[in-house]
């Protein structure tokens, strides 16, 4: 069972319209959507069948009980990310800016503060003829990283035999890449031809060598700015990743997004790119 990620330096650049023309092209039937603080993959899939929603419970946080509050104000003197403050006579926690570090409940005098188990988002499992795994991170909270390791587990204890899965991953190289990079056989690394997207690209490609995970390099818009398309493949060229393909600009791909549709669907030079960029994917994934 091979797993294929794609990720992108930094958002935008066409990781999720690729990650749907490859489902649709392998015909797969597990894939995932790790991009848990905005996931979108759903709404180019058209899935049928309704989702299994479980409650997620990432960091404690910190509680206040009125009724044993003293009102010393201690807990709000040690609070280092001003989560507490005193608001018609009680001290009260603002919720989205607790860190749940728990120093309030131990520097309380009077026990009045407990840490609790709170909501930090919701996973989502569908089944019907696929298995397809996701999860909305609520806002204003954290730990994306462990919402990401309890998408994917939640997939593979679904899944007794595939040939392959597809995971569209998150933009940049923080906690939900990371956790996005467990355990996948191969990391498709969306780019395009700009300062920033290289500058990003370099990084990682960092954090992929960091855990050892095998890279290849898709250069979308590649037309665009042909210098920086270069600059890119000398870079994958020092680094010995092979760039699997080159997508033109194409206004198409706006039309098939603004419609929910995949690029395969159409007629075009981006899809026959894309198509391309499928076929040495699965060459690298069958080594």
């Amino acid at each position: 069972m091979k797993q294929l990620l794609i990720i992108s330096g930094k958002g935008g650049t066409g990781k999720t319209t690729l990650a749907t023309a490859f489902i649709k092209l392998a015909e797969a039937d597990t894939f995932a959507d790790c991009d848990v603080e905005a996931p979108n993959l759903h709404l180019l899939l058209h899935l049928s069948g309704e989702a299994q929603i479980s409650d997620y419970y990432g960091m404690d946080k910190a509680i206040i009980d009125t009724n044993r509050c003293i009102g010393c104000g201690l807990c709000a003197e040690h609070c280092r990310f001003d989560a507490i403050s005193k608001v018609n006579n009680h001290y009260q926690v603002e919720i989205y800016s607790c860190e749940g570090c728990g120093v309030c409940e131990i520097i309380c005098p009077e026990k009045a503060v407990s840490m609790e188990k709170t909501v930090s988002g919701r996973l989502e499992l569908y089944k019907n003829d696929f298995v397809f795994s996701t999860a909305q991170l609520r806002m204003g909270y954290g730990v994306s990283g462990k919402l990401v390791a309890s998408v994917k587990k939640q997939l593979l204890d679904e899944v007794t035999a595939a040939d392959l899965i597809i995971i569209d991953g998150s933009p940049g190289i923080g906690c939900p890449v990371i956790a996005s990079l467990s355990g996948v056989d191969l990391a498709l690394i969306v780019t395009e031809p700009s300062i920033s997207a290289i500058s990003d690209l370099e990084r990682i490609v960092r954090t992929a060598k960091i855990f050892e995970v095998d890279t290849a390099v898709c250069i979308n818009k590649y037309d665009i700015d042909l210098d920086n398309s270069n600059r890119i493949q000398s870079l994958c060229e020092r680094e010995n990743i092979e760039i699997v393909g080159r997508i033109p600009f194409d206004e198409t791909i706006l039309e098939a997004v603004n419609n929910q549709k995949s690029i395969i669907d159409y007629h075009c030079d981006a899809a026959d790119a894309v198509k391309e960029v499928w076929e040495n994917l699965v060459k690298l994934l069958v080594e």
